[in-house]
């Protein structure tokens, strides 16, 4: 068995430019070894700067290498299903950015491609294997906060950019999709279960379409979860986790610095004035590297991913449900299952 995945990714995209290829590369399980593009020479430039030995001018040429495991897809949301089907196909592994979809159907085609190949398909929410979360996760399982009954969470940035493809509705943009979807990821994987209903609010750009402004209310069977996002609002992103004995802050819950110390805040409740907080810093680390190498090695091992399909699926039906929500005005149930 070999002891090192070899990766190659789908386009020069700026996410796997700037952070997930510098991040992968300093795995002890990935070796990124190729990128396509339809323009062979930014493939040829990307991978001069990153120091990969292939380029390819095709999507195809990539996915015909004998000697690519895996797959990295940071395509446009609206092209993530059509290639990760194709690389599956071509019997890759697949590392799909989030959202994994557009739709719950995409995500359910998705996941039929995955069964029928046999390769892995996972979705790349890279919080769900960096260190802070796990320990998040650790704690309020030991009961130190008592019961988890409320998540409490807000995550924005400003972008009025028309051109950008976060702000094209056709390209699965808006605020609910590009940085909502971590919210709701979240808040499943502290409660453990699935919300029965969902309520939604959106308010939508006048000119571009795209969702900017939308709340979720997600009622679970052990508690809720309410959450703001927004694309055209100062940046900012903050967690809060509401037991019955105690309280978890997450500082920087998304964006995890690679290069300091994240940091949660553990609230014992004994008083409004943080007389009761302990602070618990996070050895540094970079989530890029922790989610190729957790990917790789349930390839290796041949073991889960860390975001399945069925979980993609089930991210992808709340996210249906809070716009349905905010058109009918009422309650919706997520609709993962045909």
């Amino acid at each position: 068995m070999p002891n090192r995945v070899r990766w190659g990714v789908l386009s020069t995209a700026a996410i796997g430019i700037q952070k997930v290829i510098p991040g992968m590369q300093k795995g002890e399980l990935c070796d990124v070894a190729a990128i396509a593009s339809r323009d062979l020479r930014k493939a040829e430039v990307a991978a001069q700067q990153l120091g990969l030995p292939k380029a390819y001018g095709s999507y195809e040429e990539l996915l015909a290498d004998p000697q690519i495991d895996a797959i990295y897809n940071p395509l446009p949301n609206q092209m993530h299903v059509p290639w990760s089907i194709r690389a599956a196909e071509a019997g890759k592994h697949v590392l799909c950015e989030k959202p994994v979809s557009l739709t719950v159907a995409e995500a359910r085609a998705l996941r039929e491609a995955q069964r029928r190949t046999g390769v892995k398909i996972g979705e790349a929410f890279m919080v769900r294997t960096h260190s802070q979360w796990l320990r998040v996760r650790e704690i309020v399982g030991s009961g130190r906060i008592g019961k988890l009954r409320s998540i409490q969470g807000f995550f924005s940035y400003f972008n009025t950019d028309s051109k950008n493809i976060r702000n094209i509705p056709e390209n699965g943009g808006g605020a609910l999709m590009d940085i909502g979807c971590y919210l709701i990821n979240i808040s499943r994987f502290l409660f453990g279960e699935e919300p029965a209903r969902v309520f939604g609010v959106a308010e939508r750009d006048p000119a571009m379409k795209i969702d900017r402004l939308t709340s979720g209310i997600l009622d679970f069977p052990s508690g809720q979860s309410i959450f703001t996002c927004s694309t055209q609002l100062v940046p900012y992103q903050r967690v809060n986790i509401f037991g019955t004995k105690g309280r978890i802050e997450v500082e920087v819950p998304f964006n995890a610095p690679p290069d300091r110390p994240c940091r949660i805040m553990i609230d014992d409740g004994r008083d409004v004035f943080g007389g009761g907080v302990t602070i618990e810093a996070l050895p540094i680390c970079d989530q890029y590297t922790l989610q190729g190498d957790a990917f790789s090695r349930a390839i290796l091992e041949d073991i889960d991913v860390p975001v399945p399909m069925d979980d993609a699926v089930k991210n992808m039906a709340v996210i249906e449900a809070i716009f349905r929500s905010a058109i009918s005005g009422r309650g919706e149930v997520p609709l993962a299952d045909d």
